[in-house]
């Protein structure tokens, strides 16, 4: 998540979306996608959840989770600003930097292959020449700051090759989450008039669907398939500057979800905990926090830790547990240092490795998947689960696209159905207090609420 600059446009823009995004949803269990077969395999997960969290490496959060592929030893990397090299360190900071992460971050950062531009990098855009300066892109965190997710770590899946869709920010990011791609339109409603770009276009109040091309919802709809995208707050308004971000919340610039009616299904976070509730969830769900519960510096490790619990919590203490899949993962690097070189599968990606979880059920208990994931991987599980393996391909979805490639089938993408074992007796849930002792500091506060002021301009700029 780059910074913008278009905080005034996000705001307006999501005001124009409150409307359409504040009904809340008909308490009644959604339509069961196997109706006509016996439950077996993938198809006992009847609901698919997507906690998309903000910058972090996976080398930042889980490098010395022991068995993954974490910080090597002797790692030392240039340190311009400061003189020599600069190793990584133990960061037990609550609250850390917002590093440049886009495009030309990435590339620079990786380096040919070398991976060793993070700091210089990072100082470029954050340190005055003649003043100290230490930026804190080499800094990890360990188990006893973020002791949940770890718990969930050693309890589920982790998965060591996740890698961000995309070599760039949190927009084309999150379209990749929700579309396989990320494309610059030059006609409104025109799939045929768009083409791969690093950095898409923003939604605007005047570009309010620059995003023309398939997205998942459009097959979703299509075999009668239940999705919502709930949105933490709510979407970022001038009313409501503490909603989700426009660039967290890519749906409502599709064409295909206006032109279908489905803007009713992007809704605010209260409507998912009172679903988990009831065990009325839909079958496809994505989660976006707002900037004070995203981990995205300046905003707290702590406070995003105590989100995703309480999201996770919900979900476990609910009827509709027992058939439930939970993909947590982050949606760049957000700056910090990482060591594994990102794989080519075309010239948008991969992106700089990020950290992944899968928690249900069904998942294996305490293994560490290896194989070459993306957030395409989270596409390829949902169409193979609902949709019998339907793709969003421009030859067979009906609604031809010029994408390059069905990132779903790339030959070297792994299978997330390896993080399962459906032969298992389920799991039972695991419980975690939203704020645990840490070695966080400063240490958190009661609850771990965030009291850091973050100014207005943070909002719309992830």
């Amino acid at each position: 998540m780059r910074p913008g600059r278009m905080v005034t446009a996000a705001l307006a823009v999501g005001a124009t979306m409150t409307a359409n995004v504040v009904a809340e949803a008909h308490q009644q269990r959604p339509p069961r996608a196997s109706t006509a077969r016996a439950l077996t395999g993938i198809h006992l997960i009847q609901h698919v959840i997507v906690i998309m969290q903000e910058n972090r490496s996976f080398d930042s959060y889980f490098g010395t989770f022991p068995g993954a592929d974490g910080i090597p030893r002797g790692v030392c990397l240039p340190d311009p600003h400061n003189g020599g090299c600069k190793r990584p360190w133990i960061n037990h900071r609550d609250r850390n930097g917002n590093h440049p992460h886009g495009a030309g971050p990435h590339k620079e950062d990786v380096n040919g292959g070398k991976m060793n531009g993070f700091i210089r990098v990072a100082e470029k855009a954050e340190c005055t020449p003649g003043r100290p300066c230490h930026v804190d892109v080499m800094g990890h965190h360990v188990g006893s700051d973020i002791p949940n997710y770890w718990a969930y770590a050693r309890n589920f899946v982790l998965q060591d090759h996740m890698f961000e869709s995309v070599a760039s920010w949190s927009l084309p990011a999150h379209l990749y989450e929700v579309s396989g791609w990320s494309a610059k339109c030059t006609r409104t409603g025109v799939p045929s008039s768009c083409t791969s770009s690093l950095m898409p276009p923003q939604r605007l109040p005047s570009r309010p669907t620059p995003f023309a091309w398939t997205d998942l919802t459009w097959l979703l709809h299509r075999h009668h398939v239940s999705w919502s995208f709930y949105l933490d707050h709510g979407a970022i308004s001038k009313r409501n500057p503490d909603g989700t971000s426009i660039h967290w919340n890519p749906l409502p610039g599709f064409t295909t979800v206006r032109r279908n009616h489905q803007l009713g299904s992007i809704r605010p976070l209260r409507v998912f905990f009172k679903q988990a509730k009831a065990g009325t969830l839909p079958h496809v769900i994505w989660i976006s926090p707002n900037f004070r519960d995203s981990e995205h510096g300046p905003a707290l490790v702590s406070t995003g830790q105590r989100y995703v619990t309480k999201l996770i919590n919900a979900i476990m203490r609910g009827p509709d547990w027992k058939s439930t899949a939970i993909f947590l993962t982050w949606d760049d690097w957000g700056g910090f240092y990482d060591h594994v070189i990102p794989r080519t599968v075309d010239h948008l990606g991969y992106g700089i490795r990020v950290p992944g979880l899968v928690i249900s059920p069904y998942a294996k208990k305490g293994y560490i998947d290896h194989q070459r994931l993306s957030y395409d991987a989270y596409l390829k599980f949902i169409e193979d689960d609902f949709l019998g393996g339907a793709r969003i391909d421009p030859r067979t979805d009906g609604r031809p696209d010029p994408r390059p490639d069905v990132r779903e089938s790339a030959s070297k993408l792994g299978n997330l159905i390896q993080d399962f074992d459906f032969t298992q007796a389920p799991r039972q849930p695991l419980i975690l207090k939203p704020c645990p002792r840490t070695t966080l500091r400063p240490t958190p506060q009661p609850g771990c609420i965030d009291h850091i002021a973050l100014h207005v301009s943070t909002w719309g700029d992830s």
